[in-house]
């Protein structure tokens, strides 16, 4: 018992597990269909089956994983029309916490998301991908906390945690970073000015675009469907 404690701690944590076995099914270095083994995964990231377990759990609730009953676990099918659903979701969501924050930031929120957004612009500059995605969460959770509605606050950050492998990939595409430091622009100017309907309508405007971005890593099941019967 005292070995496995031990191996938990030495190990990665659960939300690293979770985040890597995501990364690799967004980005497709995990096929869909493939099988999930826990005795794999526990050697494989230094930790017992038991944060395994909780992680497969996890990305299950992400739509990334199936579980099986006595079967085991398999990577899932994302489709573009299902990742295209959630999307729509965030967008409206995040619409309307982007007009909320608008109405009621408080002046140091609007500074301090300011700041930050310009300071952004040098990640952009030199290219730190892992760096800009780490700000681009603190950039939106800033906006759900400033919108002051808890409950649309907890929807919001359960949605975004399904979603973000694939806001997370669309950082590897040419040219992602200086357009989502513009998009951001927008909206900052906007809640800067106290403008909510202009912020909301950037906000949704820019998480559609993530979403268009994003479909480069679902998958089409009906044009499978077709090359497989080709």
């Amino acid at each position: 018992m005292s070995r496995r404690r031990d191996l938990v701690r030495n190990g990665m944590t659960v939300d690293e597990m979770v985040r890597a076995v995501a990364d690799r099914i967004v980005t497709g270095a995990l096929k869909p269909g493939e099988k999930l083994d826990e005795s794999t995964l526990a050697t494989d990231f230094g930790v017992s089956r038991t944060p395994v377990r909780e992680a497969l759990r996890q990305l299950s609730a992400m739509h990334l994983v199936e579980r099986r009953p006595n079967r085991g676990a398999i990577v899932a099918v994302v489709t573009q029309a299902h990742l295209a659903s959630m999307f729509e979701g965030m967008a409206e969501l995040e619409a309307i916490c982007a007009r909320l924050s608008a109405e009621r930031m408080t002046a140091e929120e609007r500074r301090l998301l300011d700041d930050g957004h310009q300071g952004s612009a040098r990640l952009v500059y030199l290219g730190r991908e892992d760096e800009y995605e780490a700000y681009n969460f603190d950039f939106h959770s800033q906006l759900y906390a400033g919108a002051r509605n808890a409950h649309v606050q907890e929807l919001t950050s359960l949605t975004r945690s399904r979603l973000s492998p694939f806001r997370r990939a669309q950082f590897r595409l040419a040219g992602r970073l200086e357009k989502s430091w513009k998009e951001h622009d927008v909206i900052v100017n906007a809640i800067l000015r106290g403008d909510g309907a202009t912020a909301a309508a950037a906000a949704r405007a820019h998480v559609s675009i993530v979403s268009e971005v994003s479909a480069v890593f679902a998958t089409d099941r009906k044009t499978d469907e077709s090359a497989a019967g080709a």
